[in-house]
């Protein structure tokens, strides 16, 4: 078996989801190969007021990973951005999502492991079984791989401390990497929070269920009782039901800039193109899991209302309204039962799942205004 494409059709809807590290200095293998795109300041100096502009492989945890790292002055705050999927970068698409925030920020986007040019570099040009049998993901080594480049960022870029902003899947790294290192982070910002992922796609399949019963749509109730309910031992069931999600979300929501869709130039070409729906399928699979390879479900191990409720950072929570993913009910819930020095929920009208103008908006409100001066206090 050559390949899965089966699984691609899927991928679009993977962005419904739409993540870091150090154990000493010496663990990052950084040299002139790895770096693909030019760098305006190739060694910051924390006392000089420059720009920042890098692209560039880094082994974390064993493993080349690809990251980003922009800003105006490199004098200012970081943030590591954590995206969704898993198998979902953000990288392409943030330079128009983020445009204007390296003014204030130093703004760190990650190829995730399974995810864009990080699942290019190590894995087969040709998708298939063996592969993803032999290297599963799991929460566990991801987190690590979060927190090893946290510790790299901040001795790389002489801070104390950095910003998290999780985004879905993202967002249950960013739990785990904040509870786990408080040191290392100054708060968290979760957007589209995932609590509990097969919990919240019962109660997803549930609403949906009700919603096409009360439209009489025969075809959209078809394919729910052909599926039946959540977890799924194919992961091509679980896209039937996020397209169904998705589809209700969209009609009352207000949707993302269509511009926003478009990869920069340096990503929009066929090798970027391929590694990321590939990086997709192959991260989906871990995540939903897949009996007849053999792939346990890795959101089978997550649950934050058990192991993620007590914070010694800020956090701060980010919820469409109109989510049906991470449905508003279960943030609210997990919100008010977890425990830090500092929270906020904000509820965001006409807001689906991911990435949105309001959301985006409401992300930068929170750094500057709320954030921010919690550092130029100290």
């Amino acid at each position: 078996m050559k390949s899965i494409n089966i699984l691609k059709s899927t991928s679009p809807y993977l962005l419904l989801f739409i993540g870091i590290i150090l154990l000493s200095i010496n663990t990052f293998c950084v040299t002139s190969q790895d770096t693909l795109i030019s760098k305006t300041n190739t060694n910051p100096d924390p006392d000089s007021d420059y720009q920042i502009h890098e692209s560039k492989f880094i082994t974390i945890n064993g493993i080349k990973q690809w990251i980003t790292i922009t800003g105006e002055n490199n004098l200012n705050p970081v943030i590591l951005f954590l995206h969704g999927g898993p198998g979902s970068p953000l990288s392409p698409y943030a330079d128009i999502i983020y445009n204007g925030w390296e003014k204030d920020f130093i703004l760190v986007q990650w190829d995730q492991r399974g995810a864009g040019r990080t699942y290019g570099y190590n894995a087969p040009d040709e998708l298939n079984p063996d592969y993803i049998k032999a290297n599963p993901l799991t929460v566990e080594q991801m987190t690590e791989d979060g927190i090893e480049l946290s510790e790299y960022l901040i001795k790389y870029l002489g801070k104390q401390k950095i910003f998290l902003l999780g985004t879905s899947w993202g967002s249950v790294l960013g739990v785990r990497m904040a509870i786990e290192r408080p040191d290392l982070y100054y708060a968290y910002v979760g957007h589209s929070q995932v609590v509990n992922p097969f919990n919240d796609l019962i109660y997803d399949y549930h609403k949906v269920y009700k919603m096409a019963q009360n439209v009489k749509n025969k075809a959209e109730l078809d394919t729910l009782n052909s599926i039946g309910l959540p977890p799924y031992e194919n992961p091509k069931n679980a896209g039937k039901l996020f397209r169904i999600i998705k589809k209700y979300e969209r009609k009352n929501s207000i949707p993302a800039p269509e511009s926003w869709s478009k990869p920069s130039s340096q990503y929009d070409n066929e090798k970027d193109t391929k590694h990321r729906f590939d990086g997709d399928d192959y991260s989906f699979v871990n995540y939903i899991g897949y009996k007849r390879f053999g792939v346990k479900p890795m959101a089978s191990t997550i649950n934050l209302s058990k192991d993620g409720l007590y914070f010694k950072i800020p956090v701060y929570l980010i919820q469409g309204e109109e989510d049906i993913l991470t449905p508003k009910e279960i943030t609210k819930d997990y919100f008010t039962k977890l425990k830090a020095p500092r929270k906020k929920f904000i509820l965001l009208s006409k807001t689906a799942h991911g990435f949105s103008l309001l959301g985006v908006e409401m992300q930068h409100k929170i750094m500057k205004e709320y954030l921010l001066p919690l550092i130029n206090k100290k």
